[in-house]
């Protein structure tokens, strides 16, 4: 099976020029030795000689120069183009300061939010403030604004007025039409209208920063660069939609704030129109105003992916951060990553969104030669940390008709069966594990994604394999729920496939003479979840003697189709009504129940179970969650609880404040806040 993609399909109308033929072709036959990382302070970059730089990327994470780190992956390629890119990482958006250091830029700036959505960065599940932020230096916390997008860009039109601004990343990739937003509990516009970027290229960026930096280079104009594909615009209200391609006009965004069965319409017409294939353009309006959302990009070819990551990397922090760590990196500095995409579907998932449903793989040579470097190495210890991606066992996984695949609209290729024309062949994965275990300076090679159960069962070999060399004891799955309803709203196998999957996989972990477990995922008040399926599921942990460390706690993500769903109550693509979960107490109870184990969650799992009337589930039957009796540390902690609440009510001095530099200092309610206080 062919994954070499384009040239495999039909003619098809295809928007914009094609890329340069330097750019994303063939790297060399080598994998190229690391050079110095790119110039992150005014002095890197007159170091270099050079008196101006073409591209200032602004990003809101720490500079990693690793291919996992967007800012890297892009500078790097850039560069290997022939651009002068600096990074501006993390600035201070207070001012515009920051913007001016490196001068004005020839050419454009690049702004992202970072790896992840500011908001989903900056908030847990329940809205508070979290203690850490895993893309910052020392985990510190408030080193990015909320709505990063929308300050960077900004900031960037007050540096230097004209420059054109290019927005990207997850953040602007899942908010460029009209999205619920979870922290303001409301529907929100297009993120281009907010932050007035010239243009957002939405999905994985690498064709599109390489077409924008040559088409500019050459002398064409922002507006020229309309007609790319992967790129959303603003529409002025005197302007019309283009008529070039075929078009869909959306639900307005008046429509979709005061309508949610119009919002649930938006988000299934945007879901169908995904495939690079046959994707129409969106036009949804605001007002008199208009956001363009031009189809997809087409995937990256197994050429272009091996050049991407075969780039100069040092795989380390800028050395300006010295010894401070970056939890993120820490995690992933000794991984590979083998694929990109997923074709799962999950509703509450953006990865599907953002990277497609195409999968996208590097060649054995091209992952080989990324761990010869990581031997090379020093402070390597012989341990891989991860092969893997998105999904770990989807590597060279594709549709084995491609002209079928061409016309398809399905959003899942296994949901809810595996299609019949998906190729599931574990055969090269199983290949490239072996290959990659025997190289010279590897102890282990261990797979830390998540893998798809449903896939792995159909190979006994990479059961097999996977058990016996790829498993450090515990094997990361997610199952995410067992009611039926549920799941099928995830878009996920029925519960019985997890229970297949953990008899084979102990079955093989036994053949081959180890004892390893699997540590299984499972999602708190996701939409459709109610207090009685998540009973069920306590009961089903119980018995399987399954007790999770962690939680987690669904947060409707901009764009997704769960987040639709727990906006609107509804099943975008049915229109019937789902329940949802939406009060704080609410959310409390599912989330105790998952660890009903746990002393300090007696009270809550007791509440849970009288409000549902399952009063047979307290006492000591070999089923009960809980005993007759609340344990000394259930009333220990209700009672320091009761003593914060006191402390709060009467303004206790030792009540924690937020960290000085928070993210929105300067905001009214702050103010109004610290005059209360005193």
């Amino acid at each position: 099976m062919s994954t070499s993609v384009p040239n495999a399909f039909p003619a098809l109308p295809v928007l914009g020029h094609a890329v340069p033929a330097s750019a994303l072709a063939a790297g060399p036959s080598r994998r190229p030795k690391p050079t110095a990382p790119l110039p992150m302070t005014r002095g890197e970059m007159v170091a270099r000689g050079w008196d101006e730089v073409d591209i200032v990327f602004v990003t809101g994470d720490a500079y990693v120069d690793h291919p996992s780190f967007a800012m890297a992956l892009l500078g790097r390629l850039l560069e290997s183009e022939g651009f002068r890119v600096a990074i501006l990482t993390q600035p201070d958006w207070q001012n515009c300061n920051a913007w001016r250091a490196f001068g004005r830029p020839r050419l454009f700036f690049a702004i992202s939010a970072g790896n992840m959505d500011s908001m989903i960065n900056h908030y847990t599940a329940n809205r508070k403030v979290r203690n850490d932020d895993a893309y910052s230096p020392g985990g510190q916390i408030g080193r990015r604004p909320d709505r990063a997008t929308l300050a960077y860009c900004q900031r960037s039109r007050e540096a230097y007025r004209g420059v054109p601004v290019i927005a990207g990343g997850v953040e602007a990739s899942l908010r460029r039409l009209a999205h619920y937003d979870y922290w303001s509990d409301k529907v929100r516009r297009s993120i281009l209208l907010d932050c007035k970027a010239d243009l957002l290229v939405y999905g994985m960026g690498e064709r599109g920063i390489v077409e924008i930096a040559h088409r500019m280079q050459a002398g064409q104009t922002v507006r020229d660069l309309r007609d790319m594909r992967g790129v959303a615009y603003r529409l002025g209200a005197k302007e019309s939609p283009p008529t070039d391609v075929p078009s869909i006009t959306l639900p307005s965004y008046e429509k979709v704030v005061e309508d949610k069965w119009s919002f649930a319409e938006m988000t299934k017409i945007a879901h169908n129109e995904t495939n690079p294939y046959n994707a129409k353009r969106l036009v949804q309006y605001h007002d008199r105003e208009a956001i363009v959302a031009n189809p997809p990009a087409l995937p990256l070819s197994q050429v272009e992916m091996d050049r991407c990551y075969g780039l100069p990397f040092t795989r380390k922090p800028h050395p300006s951060y010295g010894k401070q760590q970056i939890p993120a990196y820490e995690v992933v500095k000794d991984s590979v990553q083998i694929m990109r995409g997923c074709f799962g579907g999950c509703t509450f998932c953006s990865i599907t969104a953002h990277e497609g449903r195409i999968i996208q793989s590097r060649s054995q040579e091209s992952i080989l030669g990324e761990i010869r470097q990581m031997t090379a190495d020093a402070d390597f210890k012989g341990v891989v940390s991860d092969i893997g991606g998105p999904t770990a066992n989807m590597y060279e996984m594709r549709c084995s008709r491609p002209e079928v695949e061409a016309k398809c609209r399905r959003l899942s290729c296994v949901h809810p069966t595996i299609c019949k024309l998906l190729g599931t062949d574990h055969g090269p994965l199983v290949q490239l594990m072996k290959a990659a275990r025997e190289e010279p300076g590897v102890k282990k090679v261990l797979v830390a994604s998540g893998i798809r159960m449903d896939l792995a069962r159909r190979s006994t070999e990479y059961m097999r394999e996977l058990a016996a060399h790829h498993v450090g004891g515990h094997l990361k799955v997610a199952p995410e729920h067992t009611d039926p309803d549920v799941l099928a709203l995830m878009k996920k196998p029925a519960a019985d496939d997890f229970e297949k999957f953990d008899r084979e996989f102990k079955a093989a972990s036994k053949r081959a003479g180890k004892q390893q477990f699997l540590v299984p995922y499972f999602i708190a008040s996701h939409p459709g979840s109610s207090l009685d399926s998540m009973i069920d599921l306590a009961v089903f942990l119980k018995r399987n003697h399954y007790q999770p460390d962690q939680v987690q706690d669904f947060i409707p993500s901009p764009f997704d189709i769960a987040a639709c769903m727990y906006h609107t109550g509804l099943d975008p693509f049915t229109k019937k009504p789902v329940f949802i979960a939406k009060h704080l107490r609410d959310r409390k109870l599912q989330r105790a129940l998952m660890q009903f184990f746990k002393p300090e969650n007696y009270f809550e799992v007791r509440r849970a179970l009288e409000q549902a009337g399952r009063q047979n589930l307290i006492g000591s039957g070999c089923d009960c969650l809980i005993g007759d009796h609340p344990p000394k540390a259930a009333l220990d902690r209700r009672r320091k609880r009761a003593n914060q609440d006191v402390t709060e009510q009467t303004g206790g001095d030792h009540i924690r404040s937020k960290p000085s530099g928070g993210y929105r200092p300067q905001r009214k309610t702050a103010s109004k806040r610290e005059r209360h206080r005193r």
